[in-house]
């Protein structure tokens, strides 16, 4: 009740200076971007250069973060601005708009850290944590991890199609799932081939006698963007501390327990008002958790509110520099893409064990898997 509360406070505040916020954020996001592109026109100073890939870069930044996934969270759907709503708002990222809110939205927010079900714990590619079931493909997670934050956003548009799950089902699927699935892939690969037009020859062609330098430019500008999103968004759910729950321990989960779950798998960036623009406001992730839909910019407000509950009913409250968050996430990828400890096993038999099973043609994936840490909801008093 407590929870509901502040949001329905902050929800019933909403006015004026939000919209004029958000507004200006639309601004300042076309306005850094066109004056990259305007470095570019002509030019092969290598000052003119860094600056264009910089602010490039930031644009892209700005709306992938603080406007395309908040607007598309329909943060800004009670302004009725057809412009800037979750029903027609577009970003400069591949993946197309529909799909991710659908994989987002409905799926990761609704099954958050439940595994099995929330499929952004690890992307699929990723073990990231000890109860999902080792195998040997995992051995190489730490160099699937460095190429999936480099082309982060075709990642994303691959994961939003659910192409992994289409290529192991697919004899099993029916002829209407094959035919949704040819349209989706279709729509993504409408939006990608429209990015790479307009990233990659329109705008080069643009700056002229720069044309090369512009096609370089955009280049490191996308490749930056797709570090930082990867780098910002692997700190809210991945970092050590962060739990994880199994199918069984949700069956009917109150809105309370939900709740719950939302904090403990869920973890912050401290910071200061730049971090926090720079992560889209992700940087309060346990925040942006417990309420998807309110404006980014009301997260800081209600932070410190959010902790004392949490700190009342003995939840952790997990915050770090953005450093020490992502240090925790990548040792995590070293050590998980390793199985985990059995007793009388070392990890280089397990794995020695493995490579002989896969050659004599035998499954693998048979490696023994940690129990789940289960979390009961219901124990936090209050919330």
């Amino acid at each position: 009740a407590e929870l509901d509360a502040i949001r329905d406070e902050v929800l019933a505040e909403r006015g004026a200076k939000d919209a004029a916020y958000v507004k200006r954020m639309v601004k300042i996001q076309r306005a850094t971007e066109l004056a990259g592109r305007v470095c570019m026109i002509g030019s092969r100073s290598k000052i003119a250069w860094s600056a264009g890939v910089g602010l490039i870069a930031l644009g892209k930044v700005l709306d992938n973060m603080e406007l395309g996934h908040n607007v598309l969270h329909g943060q800004w759907d009670w302004m009725r601005d057809p412009d800037i709503h979750s029903t027609t708002w577009e970003w400069d990222f591949v993946a197309p708009a529909r799909g991710w809110q659908h994989t987002h939205n409905d799926l990761h927010h609704t099954w958050t850290n439940v595994i099995g079900k929330d499929n952004d714990l690890g992307y699929g590619i990723l073990r990231v944590d000890e109860a999902q079931r080792w195998s040997l493909f995992y051995l190489a997670q730490p160099v699937w991890h460095l190429i999936n934050a480099l082309v982060f956003e075709y990642s994303i548009a691959a994961y939003d199609l659910e192409l992994g799950a289409y290529v192991a089902k697919r004899k099993r699927m029916t002829d209407e799932q094959k035919a949704e699935f040819r349209a989706n892939a279709n729509e993504v690969l409408g939006k990608i081939r429209a990015q790479v037009v307009k990233d990659y020859l329109l705008q080069p062609l643009l700056a002229g006698p720069g044309a090369r330098h512009a096609l370089t430019a955009t280049v490191t500008a996308n490749i930056l963007r797709n570090l930082w999103t990867n780098t910002v968004i692997i700190c809210g759910h991945f970092p050590e501390g962060i739990e994880t729950f199994d199918k069984a321990s949700i069956e009917g989960e109150t809105r309370g327990e939900w709740y719950v779950r939302q904090m403990l798998g869920s973890g912050n960036i401290s910071g200061g008002p730049l971090m926090h623009l720079m992560s889209g406001n992700l940087s309060h992730q346990i925040e942006h958790h417990v309420y998807p839909d309110m404006p980014s910019n009301r997260y800081a407000q209600v932070a410190p509110r959010i902790r004392a509950i949490m700190e009342r009913n003995g939840l952790p409250y997990r915050t770090g520099p953005l450093h020490r968050q992502a240090a925790s996430v990548y040792k995590k990828v070293f050590l998980l893409a390793l199985p985990n400890k059995e007793p009388g096993r070392s990890r280089r038999s397990v794995v020695a064990q493995e490579i002989r099973d896969a050659l004599r043609g035998k499954k693998e994936g048979k490696t023994r898997q940690a129990p789940v840490k289960k979390v009961h909801p219901g124990e936090a008093r209050g919330v």
